[in-house]
């Protein structure tokens, strides 16, 4: 299992299938094409989940959209695919974090 789930810069996409490619657009009104284009944006926040990594590493990600959309995504990555867990608005303290990120990027 891969448990380096911070090192993205060797994947080659994003895990879809029939389990996960719409549930964030039915829970949260996020399209998939939209949690794919925060991988693609400058600054991309990535955090590891310790407390949810026991048998596969999580990570928490905070980034944008190409139409500034800020989203807070949990994702794994198996091989060299991210596999997206859960894609959500940010919430006001992500929003908070996320711009001193960027702030002092």
């Amino acid at each position: 299992m891969d448990f380096d789930c911070l090192d993205i810069d060797n994947v080659v996409g994003l895990d879809w299938d029939n389990g996960n490619i719409f549930k964030n657009e039915e829970k949260h009104n996020i399209k998939w094409q939209l949690i794919e284009e925060v991988f693609f944006n400058a600054p991309l926040l990535i955090v590891k989940d310790k407390k949810h990594s026991k048998d596969e590493c999580r990570c928490f990600a905070l980034g944008v959209t190409d139409d500034e959309t800020k989203l807070f995504l949990v994702f794994t990555k198996r091989d060299n695919k991210i596999r997206v867990i859960s894609a959500r608005i940010m919430n006001k303290k992500e929003r908070l974090v996320y711009e001193n990120f960027k702030n002092n990027s």
